[in-house]
């Protein structure tokens, strides 16, 4: 095959989990963000942690404008916040709305132009707070299968000991790789 060929194909999907120490997730967040779009992956943001409105006001602060991202916010209906639509935002009612999260992840998979893509999951320790670990994962096997029948890759953050070691242990056999927030500028997990 020539170059031209190559070029042309998806990159292999890689899933990877982040840690870091809780009062550095929001840090991470912003870094794997800019990661993400500079690997030249259309993202797309799941957020059990903070609303789509504060997210959006981060991000634009670091030049990232919400026309270069998607976004599934499970935090502000259930928070009381005023929903805008968007055609690359969804809401889900609260966090532990797993069918309707399910549903928006497909939806906006299929939504989302062809080429690379990634889908960073904001914070597993918070999802953590609204579901039993059983249940959580479930969920999160379902959606590593997702991305992987997908073929989309995904970057799951989670604060430093918010994960109970069984969950710690089933998502070390679901992802490819997982990584201290230390070492986020040298992975390559995220491309």
């Amino acid at each position: 095959m020539d170059a031209q060929t190559h070029a042309d194909e998806p990159a292999e999907s890689t899933l990877c989990l982040m840690l870091a120490q809780p009062e550095n997730v929001p840090e991470m967040n912003l870094l794997v963000m800019k990661k993400i779009i500079e690997s030249g992956c259309n993202p797309l943001i799941v957020t059990v942690n903070k609303p789509n409105k504060v997210l959006a006001k981060i991000y634009a602060k670091e030049g990232i404008t919400p026309d270069a991202y998607y976004v599934i916010d499970a935090v502000t209906q259930y928070s009381g916040g005023e929903c805008t639509p968007g055609p690359k935002v969804k809401y889900v009612t609260n966090p532990s709305n797993l069918t309707d999260l399910g549903i928006a992840i497909t939806e906006l998979i299929k939504q989302m132009p062809a080429g690379k893509k990634c889908i960073m999951f904001d914070s597993v320790s918070m999802l953590l707070i609204h579901i039993p670990s059983v249940i959580a994962s479930k969920f999160l096997h379902f959606v590593v299968n997702k991305l992987k029948l997908s073929d989309v890759s995904g970057v799951f953050l989670c604060a430093e000991k918010g994960l109970d070691p069984v969950i710690l242990s089933q998502m070390s056999s679901f992802v490819d790789q997982i990584m201290d927030y230390e070492n986020v500028g040298t992975t390559t997990c995220i491309l």
